[in-house]
């Protein structure tokens, strides 16, 4: 590609070094702590959820229709939350590719925690709003960076079980989501309302952020590719020696490597040009149809059950239910993440989600629902996990952050429209029109993906990305 260079060999043995390296509690914490960062974030997303219903008992939204447009007041909430995060994802992406992947993940957990600490104390619907949109902000450029650091610290051969095991931990954020909406949000402790605690939870990332800085380093592929290749060799050395130690033995000898292309000021006009153009429309596609299924159930747990005949203290029971399965059953993805291309995983999840959420409205049975919502939920999460670590092989590194935060900007803006048209459906159609209406954007998704999308299993990023 025009302007490009070829580094010097010790980038090129960089990367070879890393991806030779067995899979080890060394990397497996590193995963782990920066999926904790992720935790934070993700309920911060779906609590959405559990506290709109806190925000109408408070007086602060109004119930039913009464809201914006005719439509619930938790349309505008979910909606100005993906405004944020769209707008933090697609101009701010760029700043993990620019700064570093280290330093975006301690700054951005502070902006969102402090944000939603912040909309915590608000009284007013436009003060809760504002501070929701300002914490979107920040959630769209974290997410991102998480990704991006995955991807390129672990090796090849463990990257869809790394992004498996993100997604257990990080997916710890739902049912404790829905566990503090259970507890707070009917009542006021205090005499404080219950949901401004569901909403300062966040606020504990600041604690952890440091901690968590200390002990994750700098992405070497990425310092290889500023040209900082002594700090990327120490690093890499570091973790050898780590994993070495371990493992009571010498490391398997380094394999050729694709080597890394360098280019001094990446430039976004790359992802319109081949061999990233068709995975650059093929993956906007996908992230605005994939949010559809995703959020379109996450987001509205409580209400979909509600319309289905649960009562409210009944869909909040049943969603903690629910919730409970998206740390667990991201577990088993570990026994095939690396074993089957990651494109006909989400090809298999999307499928699911939309033959399940049909299901779901044949009922108003308590097991049925709670069943049916399960492997939704299950569903989902393998969606989630193999398209996170997918869009983040398709792009090199030195644009990675910012090729993954415009596709999956995406999703963002996908979802502003999304709360409305679920508001909308539920409203008019009852939850089979909510159902049908995330089957066909699955049937989009699956088409997108299944069709245009290139296989990147057990392939080093260098060589998926050309």
């Amino acid at each position: 590609m025009s302007g490009q260079r070829a580094v010097d060999a010790s980038a090129a043995g960089i990367i070879a070094r890393l991806d030779r390296l067995p899979a080890s509690r060394a990397l497996w914490k590193l995963v782990i702590l920066l999926s904790c960062g992720a935790v934070f974030e993700l309920y911060d997303l779906l609590m959405t959820a559990y506290v709109s219903p806190g925000l109408v008992r408070a007086g602060i939204f109004e119930p039913g229709h009464k809201g914006f447009a005719g439509l619930p007041d938790q349309a505008a909430f979910a909606s100005i939350t993906f405004l944020g995060l769209f707008l933090g994802t697609i101009l701010f992406g760029y700043a993990a590719d620019r700064y570093g992947r280290r330093a975006i993940f301690t700054y951005a957990l502070l902006w969102y925690s402090a944000a939603t600490l912040i909309m915590a104390s608000c009284d007013t619907r436009a003060g809760v709003d504002f501070w929701r949109f300002i914490a979107g902000l920040g959630i769209g450029v974290e997410l991102v960076t998480i990704d991006s650091y995955i991807a390129e610290l672990v090796p090849k051969h463990m990257r869809g079980r790394a992004f498996a095991l993100n997604h257990v931990v990080q997916f710890c954020s739902v049912p404790l989501a829905a566990l503090m909406g259970y507890i707070f949000v009917p009542i006021d402790p205090f005499g404080i309302s219950g949901w401004r605690f569901v909403a300062a939870f966040p606020a504990l990332a600041a604690i952890l952020v440091w901690w968590i800085r200390r002990a994750v380093p700098e992405s070497p592929r990425w310092l290889a590719q500023h040209g900082r290749t002594a700090e990327a060799d120490r690093i890499t050395a570091m973790l050898e020696a780590q994993v070495a130690a371990e493992l009571g033995g010498k490391l398997p000898q380094p394999l050729p490597s694709v080597r890394m292309a360098a280019q001094a000021k990446p430039r976004f006009v790359e992802i319109w040009q081949p061999p990233y153009r068709q995975r650059t429309i093929m993956m906007m596609v996908f992230n605005f149809c994939q949010a559809i299924g995703f959020y379109g159930f996450a987001t509205w747990v409580p209400q979909l059950l509600a319309a289905q005949g649960a009562s409210f203290t009944k869909s909040l029971q049943y969603s903690l239910v629910i919730a409970f399965a998206s740390p667990t059953i991201p577990l088993l993805f570990l026994l095939f993440a690396d074993k089957f291309e990651r494109k006909w995983q989400i090809v298999a999840a999307a499928c699911c989600t939309a033959t399940f959420g049909l299901l779901f409205t044949l009922s108003n049975e308590p097991a049925w629902l709670i069943l049916c919502g399960v492997v939704i939920t299950g569903s989902n999460n393998l969606l989630s996990y193999s398209y996170h670590s997918y869009q983040s092989e398709l792009f090199p590194t030195r644009l990675r952050a910012r090729a993954v935060g415009f596709v999956y900007s995406f999703s963002r803006l996908s979802t502003v429209v999304n709360s409305f048209l679920i508001a909308f459906f539920l409203q008019n159609f009852g939850n089979i029109g909510v159902f049908g209406f995330i089957a066909v954007a699955m049937l989009v998704a699956v088409v997108s993906v299944g069709g245009f999308g290139p296989n990147t299993r057990g392939r080093a990023l260098e060589e998926i990305s050309g």
